[in-house]
């Protein structure tokens, strides 16, 4: 006698499936953004490193995050919109969408307009080229870090609030 595996996701219709795709990889990559930003927030203050510690430290970072958060926070914006638009627009989940979508442009503003100009001076810096007020521009760099990290936290807690209340309102 053949055994046959009945999984809940396989009562779903296409369409559901699809939907939760979208808020499982839009949590999880707003999680690994956050979580990054978080993890360098708390192990990575910049202020406790000697110039040519802080050169090196924050080189290496840019040159294996500066494209890859950001790309990352590209998708997640993509399939929040995706969400957003498929929600109803009669209920307050759109409401969570939305303010979840404009925290999350907002951290890639941040992104763009404030943390990258400042990665890209620095990438260019040698340990003979550091310019006299590099500790104004590192603590810069470092603000704008804070604040797009509580940006990414609070998107975060919108996406999985957004995720939580359209499965309720499903249900209901």
């Amino acid at each position: 006698m053949e055994r046959v595996h009945v999984y809940l996701i396989d009562l779903l219709p296409a369409s559901s499936k699809r939907l939760i795709a979208c808020q499982v990889v839009a949590i999880l990559l707003i999680a690994l953004i956050a979580g990054s930003t978080f993890g360098i927030w708390q192990g990575y203050n910049p202020a406790l490193y000697s110039r040519d510690t802080f050169l090196e430290v924050h080189r290496g970072a840019v040159e294996g995050l500066n494209t890859l958060l950001p790309l990352m926070g590209l998708a997640t914006m993509i399939l929040t919109l995706v969400l957003t638009l498929r929600s109803n627009p009669h209920t307050a989940l759109r409401g969570l969408y939305w303010s979840t979508l404009a925290l999350l442009v907002l951290a890639g503003l941040i992104t763009r307009f404030a943390n990258q100009p400042i990665n890209a001076l620095v990438i260019a810096w040698s340990a003979d080229t550091v310019p006299g007020n590099w500790t104004e521009i590192r603590d810069s760099w470092w603000f704008w870090h804070t604040v797009r990290t509580l940006v990414s936290m609070a998107a975060l807690a919108g996406l999985v609030t957004a995720t939580v209340t359209a499965r309720n309102e499903r249900q209901g």
